[in-house]
């Protein structure tokens, strides 16, 4: 299939060896299956998308791994951050915002100095004082927590940032969206008493796998990791409590999973999901962990129904793993065909002719009042061009316009993947687009 290079057991300061890649198969009906997923995997590249669809690039004079969404690609990004609030609000979710950089003593104290060190980037020395940017979110969440007086009654407490992290990911694994350096996470941390953990953990895999389902995903599998039973802290018996708790969990929403044997960090167990695209890649997404390191590493506590103080259990969970990777992940699920509630132009107008403009506008007009995105491409090209046009930009839409439509206050739909329509009165399309971005759904059910 290809070649590349390999350093000896992976590390650079050994010899370059030359990699082969191939692949064998049962049957000639299973290598043109293969040989179709790669093909799709190469249409669906959201990298290709990505430029050919005006969402996104990553400008060399910014650096490797770090992107710039341009205002299609930021819109889709607003809609996906929106819902995520939206969702987490409802779901009884404190929102929380906390700096891109502080001092080397946090990270002293959360242990990221200790273990991960090699996936910061670099301190900076200012006013005497040793400064990184963040890698992750948790040590402030935890400060957050930290700053007064818990009480049992407080609890559960869950706080929610979407919060941009840095790591510095080496130039040979950083991968487009799906791998990048400057890391948005739609971070929670949720502060309970051991006796909330079962009840927190099955409510919080349930949130996931619904907010997952809106955008398409449906096909889900887990890996639950627990303790190496060499390499680990804490209380053994609060280790079997969490691995109890997050396989019951896994078992009431009905999710398959494999169990890591001695797979999980150090400090904690936890559950990763992952989904099956539209083609049957595998995508590791959201990350549900108990935490046994932070609480004692920040001292926290709470004061239980005794009146003594005890230390709180701590839940991480990343939905979207990113907000850089999940739209990747979609990009290439949908090839580019976002939904109509998640497509940067929901409709466009396209007047036969130039007398047909004003008609053409007033639509817009309406849809846009209405709160939807529309445009109008006027008729300084060919109409088949500017439908091509408008199909290759994957619009939901496209809406033709002529003299029968103008004398009766019609549109012609032409949906993408769809049979067009002629004479649909305007108040039909709305209330369709309508319950269409209402619902969350495509027209077609189908990613592309």
């Amino acid at each position: 299939m290809r070649v590349a290079g390999a350093y000896w057991r992976g590390d650079e300061r050994n010899p370059m060896l030359q990699r082969i890649y191939g692949t064998a198969w049962a049957s000639a009906a299973d290598l043109a299956a293969h040989l179709h997923r790669l093909e799709e995997a190469e249409r669906r590249d959201h990298r290709r998308l990505g430029a050919e669809l005006d969402l996104f690039h990553f400008p060399p004079e910014v650096g490797g791994g770090l992107p710039v969404f341009h205002p299609r690609g930021g819109l889709v990004r607003k809609l996906m951050e929106d819902y995520s609030r939206e969702e987490h609000e409802r779901g009884g979710y404190e929102f929380v915002w906390t700096p891109h950089l502080a001092k080397s003593t946090l990270f002293e104290t959360s242990g990221h100095l200790e273990w991960y060190a090699d996936g910061m980037y670099p301190p900076m020395e200012m006013e005497g004082a040793t400064y990184y940017p963040k890698p992750m979110n948790c040590p402030f969440h935890m400060l957050i927590y930290r700053s007064q007086q818990r009480s049992y009654r407080d609890l559960p407490m869950r706080l929610f940032e979407l919060g941009t992290v840095y790591r510095f990911e080496k130039s040979g694994v950083v991968h487009g969206l799906t791998r990048v350096r400057g890391i948005t996470q739609d971070d929670s941390h949720i502060f309970c008493t051991p006796e909330q953990l079962p009840g927190e953990l099955a409510g919080l895999l349930d949130f996931v796998l619904r907010v997952l389902r809106t955008f398409g995903l449906v096909d889900f599998e887990a890996e639950l990791s627990t303790r190496d039973p060499d390499k680990f802290i804490g209380d053994p018996a609060e280790w079997d409590r969490a691995e109890a708790a997050l396989a019951a969990a896994l078992e009431a929403a009905g999710v398959p999973y494999v169990v890591g044997e001695g797979e999980a960090n150090f400090y904690a167990p936890k559950i990763d999901v992952h989904v099956r695209d539209a083609i049957g890649r595998r995508w590791q997404l959201s990350t549900l962990q108990v935490d046994f390191q932070l609480p004692p590493r920040f001292d926290l506590t709470y004061i239980d129904d005794h009146g003594r103080p005890s230390r709180p259990h701590v839940i991480h969970r990343a939905l979207f793993g990113s907000i850089e990777r999940f739209f990747g992940i979609l990009l290439e699920h949908y090839a580019g065909a976002f939904p109509a509630w998640l497509a940067p132009v929901q409709a466009r107008l396209l007047p036969v002719r130039g007398d047909h403009a004003v008609y053409a506008g007033r639509i817009a007009d309406r849809l846009r009042a209405e709160g939807f995105r529309a445009d109008v491409a006027g008729a300084d090209e060919k109409l088949g061009n500017r439908i091509r046009k408008a199909k290759g930009e994957k619009v939901p839409y496209v809406l033709v316009v002529g003299d029968d439509d103008v004398e009766a206050g019609t549109v012609g739909v032409n949906p993408r993947g769809g049979v067009v329509e002629r004479g649909v009165p305007v108040d039909d399309f709305v209330a369709r687009l309508g319950g269409e971005v209402l619902a969350r759904t495509s027209a077609s059910g189908d990613p592309a």
